[in-house]
């Protein structure tokens, strides 16, 4: 069991510990955004000296770096290459296409690079954990302020840091946000310290999976009630569904070769299969009051992809326009590309920017669930992808890859670890069979 006070060991874990934790900090600094950035090059760049031997590396894991390591890394270099190769394609010039090149070091080079770090680096995944709850604590002292702030009517927007001087997708990125309002309904929806409220939703749904994992009680506890507070308060549609589904696909494909699963499976199915039309007609009903619960905002999503789509289809199959375009009035000159991961790729980097992104997320999934038979952190691994995963059709990963970075860390850490005989635990020199159901958590 994880001391109650634990602490950062290595400087990467104080380096990373101190960043989680000082999330609110930095938020009102301004300087969130620009925090992920550079810490990932940063502390990639040491890895990279470390291994080199331009940098001390005692009591550092020098081993090879995994294979799941090496696909996520030549695949975001590979889209780098297609992100060239569209601006190429639609004459976009030398200015833009650095500039998108930056915005990809800032994006989707980061998912890598985090992985990296994880597989690369000493960082225990208990000081994710910790530090996670500790910023989780600071969330609900800091809850019934913003509560207060939007029922006795005080400004949305406080300011806007002047560090946006560095460039961004735009100020919504270093502002400092109160409250939100929902235009259709006058509602107050909160944002937290994210861009908008489903990101803030879709941060807390990681962060309730490294509370989960969480051996303190005490810190679990918190971390778990700040990230349904935080869920619950943003009033995202998603977040609503993503955290019961995750937690019940963790817990399902973390036992996927227990004898169990494929009992309880075989009858479910044996169960179900004579009401399966009862059973599609309810999920269309579900799936049309989902999208009536937000009827504007679906029909702009909705509009958007149908736009993205289409163009993708009829313009750019295979490398995409370069770059995100300003919709029509029918979407509310919303970018095109943007509220949907997939069709986003699709439209900016084309079938090739795609797979970029579902092969190394593919071969993760694969990976982790087998490793998660037998190994917890590969656990919390398997929860964070799945979080991303469903909240990629519904939000834009490369935009807040600078909020949900420590999970790639705990991808990365996963990835690095043995596999190990779901079946079987050490006891002394031999081994003993283990038919007990795995929890998520355990």
């Amino acid at each position: 069991m994880d001391p109650p006070h634990l602490q950062p060991e290595t400087l990467e874990e104080r380096i990373i510990y101190w960043a989680i934790a000082g999330t609110w900090g930095f938020y009102l600094l301004g300087g969130l955004y620009i925090l992920s950035p550079a810490l990932g090059w940063s502390l990639a760049l040491l890895a990279v000296c470390r291994r080199l031997g331009l940098a001390e590396s005692t009591q550092i894991d020098l081993k090879p770096l995994p294979a799941g390591i090496w696909v996520w890394i030549l695949s975001m270099a590979l889209m780098a290459i297609t992100l060239i190769v569209g601006h190429i394609n639609f004459d976009l010039g030398i200015a833009l296409t650095i500039k998108s090149f930056i915005g990809w070091m800032k994006g989707w080079a980061l998912m890598a690079i985090f992985a990296f770090i994880g597989a690369a680096m000493r960082v225990r995944p208990a000081i994710i954990y910790r530090a996670s709850g500790h910023l989780a604590l600071q969330t609900l002292l800091i809850t019934p302020f913003l509560m207060l702030a939007a029922k006795i009517g005080l400004p949305a927007r406080l300011y806007v840091s002047p560090l946006q001087i560095v460039g961004g997708p735009g100020p919504e990125f270093f502002s400092v946000m109160l409250y939100t309002v929902e235009p259709t309904t006058g509602a107050a929806r909160w944002l937290f310290f994210a861009p908008w409220a489903p990101a803030a939703a879709c941060i807390a749904s990681t962060a309730f999976v490294f509370a989960l994992f969480e051996r303190s009680a005490a810190w679990k506890i918190t971390g778990i009630v700040a990230a349904i507070a935080v869920c619950l308060l943003s009033q995202s549609r998603m977040a609503l569904v993503v955290v019961p589904l995750v937690l019940l696909l963790t817990l399902v494909l973390s036992n996927a070769s227990h004898p169990v699963t494929f009992a309880t499976f075989a009858v479910s199915t044996m169960v179900t299969l004579p009401s399966g039309q009862l059973i599609w007609q309810k999920f269309e009903t579900l799936q049309n009051s989902f999208a009536s619960a937000r009827a504007s905002s679906s029909r702009v999503r909705a509009t958007l992809q149908n736009i993205a789509w289409h163009r993708w289809q009829n313009e750019a199959p295979y490398f995409g326009h370069g770059t995100v375009e300003r919709g029509p009035h029918l979407v509310e000159y919303m970018p095109i590309g943007s509220h949907h991961t997939w069709y986003g790729l699709l439209y900016v980097k084309g079938l090739i920017g795609m797979l970029t992104l579902a092969i190394p997320m593919a071969w993760t999934l694969v990976e982790l669930t087998a490793k998660a038979q037998a190994d917890r952190t590969a656990r919390c691994a398997l929860g964070i992808l799945l979080v991303l995963v469903m909240f990629s059709f519904g939000e834009n990963l490369e935009i807040l890859v600078y909020l949900f970075w420590p999970g790639m860390v705990i991808v990365g850490t996963a990835m690095k670890r043995p596999f190990r005989n779901p079946y079987r635990s050490r006891l002394g020199s031999g081994y003993s069979a283990d038919l007990k159901p795995r929890y998520i958590h355990a």
